[in-house]
């Protein structure tokens, strides 16, 4: 089993858009999914405004809600579209609530979100990538974090693994791919790279979306059943851990999460 987590699954969750109406009621939705992640003892994976769109925070949300988080099964995304007094008030907050693991990302850019600049951080790199910001978080805050790293196995392979490893240099303990749809010879030999690795599971139908999220045409494929895929990549991977976007709600997972836990 993978142990970092002290779980081989982490499911994705997302906080509230900032502009919806009927934010108590979502507020309230989110603890209740947070609570039954944890109940079915996954880790809770928490996005970083996805798709340009800005959400409240985790920080936001547990200080409105008085919730609780456990920091053990808690994993804090954060991408390079923020102020940088915004961003280190994010990780003082987190690091003070003991929250300390993190994914760190580019991130998707949209018209409401700010690109950081690398002057802003001290920094003399053309962009804030991953790399640069894993860079930055170990010199403000040094062996505060556990961060971990996106890999896009849909990018040329030879450069993603080149920048795979410019990450773990960098700082990266974990890895974590793009959702994968049945056994990959790119995300298989992750391995050897020497860190705990997860993989993307794909928990919807909507195969459109996903090319979407990966950078990839968009296309239909009414074939795809998620749970089939999971059941691929569960006994493909039995080393690697299972991040799972998307996971319905509305379902029993007794079905869906079967390793031990």
């Amino acid at each position: 089993m993978n142990t970092l987590f002290g779980t081989p699954y982490l499911i994705e969750l997302l906080t509230p858009k900032q502009d919806v109406e009927d934010i108590e009621e979502r507020l309230e939705v989110f603890a209740e999914r947070y609570q039954r992640i944890l109940d079915a003892g996954a880790g809770v994976s928490i996005p970083d405004n996805p798709m340009g769109n800005p959400h409240f925070t985790p920080l936001e949300v547990m200080e409105f809600l008085d919730l609780p988080m456990d920091p053990e099964r808690t994993l804090l995304h954060l991408n390079s579209f923020h102020l940088k007094a915004d961003m280190d008030a994010f990780l003082r907050g987190a690091a003070d609530k003991g929250l300390k693991k993190l994914l760190v990302i580019s991130g998707d850019g949209g018209p409401r979100l700010s690109r950081m600049e690398p002057s802003d951080i001290g920094m003399d790199d053309k962009v804030v990538t991953s790399i640069v910001l894993l860079r930055y978080i170990e010199r403000e805050f040094p062996g505060v974090f556990t961060c971990g790293v996106a890999f896009n196995q849909y990018e040329p392979p030879e450069h993603e693994k080149e920048r795979l490893q410019w990450k773990i240099d960098a700082g990266a303990r974990f890895v974590i791919t793009q959702p994968v749809m049945g056994v990959d010879p790119v995300v298989t030999p992750l391995a050897k790279f020497g860190i705990p690795t997860f993989v993307g599971a794909w928990m919807s139908k909507r195969v459109d979306l996903l090319m979407e999220c990966v950078g990839l045409e968009p296309r239909e494929d009414t074939s795809y059943d998620p749970f089939n895929n999971l059941a691929v990549l569960d006994s493909a991977y039995p080393d690697y851990g299972l991040y799972l976007a998307l996971l319905p709600f509305k379902r029993d997972w007794a079905d869906v999460l079967t390793r031990p836990v």
